[in-house]
């Protein structure tokens, strides 16, 4: 298994290269303490401390992610989004607040950012969110990962992130591939509630293991409509995936 310093289980790109990693912060010591926590990850990494540097740091690197402070010298980080967002559409933005009002996480969020950390904030937060951003967008794949899953009549295919079961196609948003990824790592394992958390959205959601149980019935209703149902709730325990029993 290939894994990072941190012992953590490398990403990179699809193709294999270095994900590449934007920090933009007008504070150059936390940039800096934060950029050596990526280039850990064996991430590439560049830094910025204002909204016009990091806009023209994006148009030269095309980050998979930005690390970005909502207050900069020169404008907010809201603005600085819609630049990056112009530049590359599909960046992952991991917002940095020193606020922690709901007004700003719902600015933030509103206008296309996909995470947030108030500060002060652990450097093993910062990754675990970004780690879990690129994998739920297909940004990243673990360097130790095959092309294919295969669980009785359910396949998926790694690289072109496509599922079928009997050979029908099915339809998954990011989060619900990565949670069935996890699923068909582990056949016949229960895994819990917050086992299930910390693998797909790479965090604690601060016990709200509802989204779990959540995304669990909707990976249900595409997996196992109409069929042989492969998903198994075990009673305060957790879940687990099956093949049919013919």
């Amino acid at each position: 298994m290939n894994t990072t310093r941190s012992g953590r289980p490398a990403l990179a790109r699809p193709d294999g290269t270095p994900l590449r990693v934007l920090v933009v912060d007008d504070d150059e010591d936390l940039a800096e303490v934060l950029s050596g926590a990526l280039r850990y990850e064996g991430w590439q990494v560049r830094t910025a401390g204002d909204g016009a540097s990091a806009v023209a740091a994006a148009r030269e690197l095309l980050p998979d992610a930005v690390v970005l402070d909502v207050m900069l010298p020169d404008t907010d980080g809201f603005a600085v989004l819609r630049g990056l967002h112009a530049v590359k559409p599909d960046v992952c933005v991991l917002f940095l607040t020193a606020r922690d009002a709901v007004e700003d996480r719902i600015a933030g969020i509103t206008a296309g950012g996909d995470d947030y950390v108030t500060k002060p904030f652990s450097l093993e937060e910062v990754v675990a969110r970004l780690r879990g951003l690129l994998r739920r967008a297909g940004m990243a794949r673990q360097l130790e990962e095959g092309p294919r899953l295969i669980i009785g009549d359910l396949v998926m295919d790694e690289d072109a992130r496509e599922v079928t079961r009997a050979g029908e196609l099915i339809e998954l948003s990011p989060t619900e591939f990565e949670l069935l990824r996890f699923l068909m790592r582990n056949p016949r394992r229960v895994l819990s509630k917050a086992q299930i958390l910390d693998r797909v959205w790479s965090y604690d959601f601060g016990g709200r293991a509802h989204v779990v149980e959540l995304y669990i019935s909707y990976l249900r209703k595409k997996v196992d409509a109409g069929r042989e149902p492969m998903i198994h709730t075990v009673r305060g325990a957790g879940y687990v995936l099956k093949p049919v029993t013919p």
